[in-house]
């Protein structure tokens, strides 16, 4: 059995970041990366619909020490593909990676302060076990296995193609078809255009408005600074000034709601027009109480204004042979309909977690600083925002992590595990997202760990605040105890599966 000080789980964007910070700030620890597919690149390699994008800017989005270099800040899922695969080459990542192995469980012994991994071999489901001392899952926070489809009356009666964008077939002609695509997300807002601008007639079905905001795809002040600058002076100001434009705009939809609404729906007027707008863009909930979806150089506008896209807003009542049929009564003919209805959230990348023998339960754990459990050790989460790019928190996670490993290199210690403290033991138990309404994460909260109302267990979502939290404070900080295995004997109650809570 082959034994590592690091097993990274997942090669997407968070796994080669953690190796990547690895080898630049922990060079002397050996680390495998686990992937369960075949490729690098996680998210940007598994979907291949028509007109995957980002819908955050590639300047944060991007890693904290390699600059974006293209001029497009609002990317194509090929161009993200590139750059992760040209970070994991460069940076001598590729190597470390066992592709087709699918992690399954996972069990801590803290008689040996080790971690047994077990994975399968995708295409034979051969077994695989390898040990280190430190996991760190960077699989991601949805199923790769299967997207969410809600259940639709009289689908089996449909004559067409149903497709789900996480599973988008590579031989299918849509030009000139009718299409019809489910949902009102950064993935339909995403499929509409580039479809309806490719050849297809395509209808966007909603049970409800989201909002969208359009911005060109080019950053102009970074692509200036770049001419100017030196690369990573360019980078790093574009990435400043791009993180503070995020929190004021989400702080502002905290304050002041009615006025950021207004701002958002006016610049839409202006592309569509009222009754367009009142019937099919004004969403009922406020902004950033769910993702707000980004339209590069207006596209979905242009496309609606063309005539080769249309927006049907109301609830489903069934598929017909030839299409649907809506509550209201109206019928859409449709050769292929598209469910752009969402992701299967998991935790842990489904990995079942065991310590010490006991199942661990993290919707019985606190989260510490949004990135280990209480009462799990030597086991790091990464999980980006919800308001804002996934890079900044996974690149802030990874240093926390190197920090972590050198002070343990330091004191001798090779176990870590977050305890509560006798003050916190009367927290309240709040949602680990709190103020967003997603249904694709209102329908998993409860599997998740629960956040504290006080540092270090509050899952603050703020990029500046972690900065500090998680970035600067000290990792010996009372909450993380540190030992070896000859003094790591748990008391019971505070074993994981019964929540040390």
């Amino acid at each position: 059995m082959n034994h590592y000080d690091v097993v990274i789980v997942g090669a997407g964007l968070s796994g080669i970041g953690a190796a990547c910070h690895l080898r630049r700030e922990c060079p002397s620890r050996t680390f495998a990366i686990l992937e369960g597919r075949d490729a690098i690149g996680g998210t940007w390699d598994l979907f291949r619909y028509p007109g995957i994008r980002s819908d955050s800017d590639m300047h944060t989005l991007g890693y904290d020490f390699k600059p974006w270099r293209e001029a497009k800040a609002i990317a194509d899922g090929p161009s993200i593909r590139r750059y992760v695969r040209e970070t994991a080459d460069e940076y001598g990542v590729t190597p470390h990676i066992r592709f087709g192995h699918w992690v399954k469980r996972a069990s801590w012994s803290s008689e040996t302060a080790t971690w047994r991994v077990e994975a399968e071999r995708a295409g034979t489901g051969e077994r695989v076990v390898v040990s280190c001392n430190f996991l760190y899952m960077c699989g991601g926070y949805y199923s790769y296995r299967k997207g969410h489809t809600p259940e639709f009356a009289g689908i089996e009666d449909f004559c067409g193609t149903v497709v789900h964008p996480q599973f988008w077939p590579e031989d299918l002609d849509y030009r000139g078809k009718r299409v019809v695509v489910i949902g009102s997300g950064a993935t339909a807002m995403t499929l509409v255009p580039a479809m309806a601008l490719s050849g297809a007639q395509v209808t966007m079905v909603q049970r409800s408005p989201t909002y969208v905001v359009s911005r060109p795809d080019q950053d102009w002040i970074a692509n200036t600074l770049r001419k100017l600058l030196p690369e990573q002076w360019a980078y790093a100001i574009t990435r400043w000034k791009n993180t503070r434009l995020q929190r004021y705009f989400y702080h502002r939809t905290r304050v002041a709601p009615e006025k950021v609404k207004r701002m958002l729906l006016k610049q839409v007027r202006k592309a569509l027009g009222d009754e367009y707008v009142d019937a099919h863009f004004t969403p009922r909930y406020n902004p950033w109480d769910q993702r707000l979806c980004l339209i590069p150089n207006a596209d979905l506008f242009r496309a609606i204004r063309s005539g080769k896209a249309s927006v049907m807003t109301g609830a489903i009542d069934r598929f017909t042979e030839n299409g649907l049929r809506m509550a209201s009564g109206e019928t859409l003919e449709a050769d292929i309909v598209v469910t752009a209805t969402g992701l299967e959230l998991v935790v842990l990348a489904d990995v079942a977690v065991t310590v010490d023998g006991a199942p661990v339960r993290l919707s019985d754990t606190f989260s510490y600083k949004g990135l280990m459990f209480s009462g799990v050790p030597n086991l790091v989460q990464t999980f980006g925002y919800i308001n804002a790019s996934w890079t900044l928190r996974a690149d802030l996670t990874a240093h926390f992590v190197c920090r972590l490993l050198n002070h343990m290199s330091t004191t001798g210690t090779t176990i870590v595990t977050p305890r509560l403290r006798p003050e916190d033991r009367d927290m309240p138990a709040r949602p680990w997202i709190e103020d967003f309404s997603a249904g694709y994460m209102r329908r998993a909260m409860d599997r998740f760990p629960k956040q504290g109302d006080r540092d270090p267990w509050r899952n603050t979502q703020d990029y500046l605040q972690e900065k500090k939290l998680i970035g600067e404070a000290p990792i010996d900080d009372g909450v993380l105890q540190f030992g070896n295995p000859a003094a790591s004997e748990q008391p019971a109650e505070e074993r994981p599966a019964a929540a040390a809570m």
